[in-house]
């Protein structure tokens, strides 16, 4: 299980109400579900891309 690298509050607050505790559980959501989420704006995009890239993982679809 990879973490998730530190977002904003809001974000956090989203992708634990959504149930996505890891990168893991993250790649299995699209981007654009990903950015639907309450709370996820455009600037979590780049750090999570980066944690996805380095631990091999992408958004589904992708």
């Amino acid at each position: 299980m990879t973490p998730i690298p530190k977002l904003s509050k809001p974000a956090t607050r989203a992708l634990a109400a959504a149930g996505v505790a890891s990168l893991e559980d993250l790649a299995r959501l699209t981007r654009e579900e990903f950015l639907a989420l309450h709370g996820v704006g455009p600037s979590a995009i780049p750090p999570v891309l980066d944690a996805m890239k380095k631990a091999g993982l992408s958004f589904a679809g992708e």
